[in-house]
């Protein structure tokens, strides 16, 4: 009885892979959880070696709960759980949990966590990022870097870096890192034990050398104080506008 329930289980598994494509709905369709215009479909489980070499078998699935692979995941939505040896893909939205040893990518918005030596938001991010590279064009959240975190565009919240992390445009919150930070505008707290480094000051900077061309509200601590525009540019220990 136990071999027949086996065989039926195994059956069925096979026949939930099968019925794959015919999921695949015409791309005119808009209602909630429709696969992409350029999807084959969706699954709620896809599992193998690495992408292609998977079930189901192929690229551009929409994966809606588990996708597990031993070196490689690529999908195109993924909404839940993606774990891969070395690096995961979703091409276009990530809502849940990616986790690999080596790379996780996703190259629109990304909600959830990534957690990999490099981490990879190509549009939006929001929530969790844990690693030793991140790259990421805006953020919202905390992004943890053992080494370097690197923004395009905004960040909100908190940045956590080994080294340094550096923001292209706006910081807002804190930014922190044993080594250096920069950032063309501040609007919170920058703390460093070496270095911070700013065009314009909104709040306060907390390192050996502080940095800002302007600082039109706020003030900095630390053994040299450079505020470019003031009438003292350069102050040991504290600086504001006097």
């Amino acid at each position: 009885m136990n071999r027949i329930a086996k065989h039926g289980l195994f059956a069925f598994a096979l026949a939930a892979f099968a019925v794959q494509p015919a999921l695949a709905q015409d791309e005119t369709k808009d209602y909630p959880g429709a696969p992409d215009p350029t999807s084959y479909g969706y699954t709620v489980l896809a599992v193998g070696i690495g992408t292609p070499f998977a079930l189901p078998w192929g690229f551009d699935w929409d994966v809606f709960g588990l996708d597990v692979n031993l070196a490689y995941g690529d999908c195109n939505k993924m909404y839940g759980l993606q774990v891969a040896g070395l690096a995961n893909t979703a091409r276009l939205d990530m809502i849940g949990l990616q986790a690999a040893l080596g790379c996780s990518f996703a190259n629109r918005d990304a909600v959830g966590a990534q957690v990999a030596l490099v981490n990879i938001g190509n549009r939006t991010t929001y929530g969790l990022s844990v690693d030793a590279v991140g790259i990421h064009r805006e953020f919202l959240g905390l992004g943890a870097d053992l080494l370097v975190g690197a923004y395009d565009s905004e960040l909100y919240g908190l940045e956590l870096a080994g080294l340094g992390s550096a923001v292209r445009e706006d910081m807002w919150g804190w930014q922190a890192a044993l080594g250096a930070n920069f950032a063309r505008r501040v609007h919170g707290f920058q703390s460093a034990l070496l270095f911070n480094m700013t065009e314009e000051l909104r709040g306060a900077q907390l390192s050996l050398v502080n940095y800002a061309s302007t600082c039109s509200a706020g003030f900095q601590i630390g053994l040299l104080n450079f505020i470019m525009d003031n009438q003292i540019p350069v102050l040991p220990i504290f600086n504001c506008y006097f």
